[in-house]
């Protein structure tokens, strides 16, 4: 006998990445960025008062939404602070979202998106990518035809790290019948010339919800601390209804708050990011080992049938990276942007498995 609701029972759960406790293990398997966060994070544990923990935290995190209202040019009603990314995409599914109503998203994508449909009992609506990641031609047709309330982007795309354009995402947005989540938990890697900046589309795309997140470029994974980006009426029944009380807690806001501020010491990681992720494209081509052209702090690696025995044969070598047994990524791995020493280790690594052609 089993109390699940029927839908949850009949689902599988999101798998997330391996998280070893040996700590010489060389972590390329979850997008972590592998810089340290900014100096003003160990001060503030450092000298943070436990005795603030009695009470109860600024249950709308105004302080950190002002701090990102500035920093993205909007107003504080603009922005959610959220636990993590994730609770933003929980918050648009239980707000937006009736159970029974399709959701929908490309394919492949971010692997929770469609757990948390299913969650809500909805049906998921999959546009298949094109070869070259590309959106196909007619998406938003697809997906209104199909009475879709909310679709998920990702952007830079995951698993790929390829970058839609902001032309093809307005229009994307001015297509839908329903909400676009634009998830941007990548977007602080994006090369500079690129010129890529989302939020100012909000103005001209009122069904539009980007998601930012504190993991990826702040350094902050282990922190859980996202926000969304948004127009007022659709961020306001997010904060005021359906939110969590006291979602996100004060140590949390205030961490993150000192992290946002230091735009100087996130810039560097960023920066350094970059470089290596040049560095390993070329290297990856000098093998022969096409990947995608990436804009996010991993690549996706091409390698063939012999992609499983490479995964299984770098994890025995103490480097994870990941792998995903599902159609179309068969023979591919995902590969996170490591420190220099770590992708010398992982190319040294690499070169001795791969027999020479």
């Amino acid at each position: 006998m089993t109390w699940e609701r029927d839908n949850i029972a009949a689902m599988a759960g999101y798998v997330s990445g391996e998280q070893p406790d040996n700590i010489d293990t060389i972590k390329l398997n979850t997008n972590e960025n592998p810089y340290p966060p900014s100096p003003a994070v160990g001060r503030l544990l450092r000298d943070f008062d436990a005795t603030v923990l009695r009470r109860y935290p600024p249950a709308r995190a105004d302080r950190f939404r002002g701090l990102a209202a500035t920093l993205h040019g909007v107003k504080r009603e603009n922005i959610i602070a959220t636990r993590g990314g994730d609770e933003l995409l929980r918050l648009v599914m239980t707000t937006f979202v009736d159970p029974g109503v399709p959701v929908g998203m490309t394919y492949p994508t971010y692997s929770l998106y469609p757990v948390l449909a299913r969650i809500q009992d909805c049906p998921v609506v999959e546009i298949p990518l094109l070869d070259d990641w590309r959106l196909p031609p007619g998406m938003a047709s697809d997906l209104n035809a199909a009475g879709v309330k909310v679709t998920f982007l990702v952007n830079p795309h995951a698993p790929s790290g390829t970058l839609r354009p902001l032309d093809q995402v307005r229009g994307l947005a001015d297509e839908l019948n329903g909400i676009l989540l634009l998830d941007e938990a990548y977007v602080d890697f994006v090369d500079p010339d690129q010129r890529h900046d989302a939020v100012r589309l909000l103005d001209q795309c009122p069904n539009m919800i980007i998601l930012r997140s504190m993991s990826k470029g702040y350094s902050l994974a282990g922190l859980r601390f996202g926000y969304g980006i948004g127009p007022s009426g659709l961020i306001e029944p997010m904060l005021n209804k359906t939110r969590d009380s006291y979602n996100v807690d004060v140590l949390a806001q205030e961490i993150a708050t000192a992290a946002l501020d230091d735009q100087r010491h996130a810039s560097q990681g960023w920066m350094a990011v970059r470089e290596e992720r040049q560095r390993l494209t070329a290297a990856f081509a000098a093998m022969h080992i096409p990947v995608a052209q990436s804009q996010a702090n991993f690549l996706l690696a091409t390698l063939g049938a012999r992609a499983p025995s490479l995964h299984r044969g770098l994890r025995e070598s103490g480097i994870l990276v990941r792998y995903f047994d599902a159609p179309g990524l068969t023979d591919k791995l995902r590969i996170t942007v490591g420190t220099p020493e770590e992708n010398d280790r992982l190319l040294s690594h690499l070169g001795r498995l791969i027999p020479a052609d």
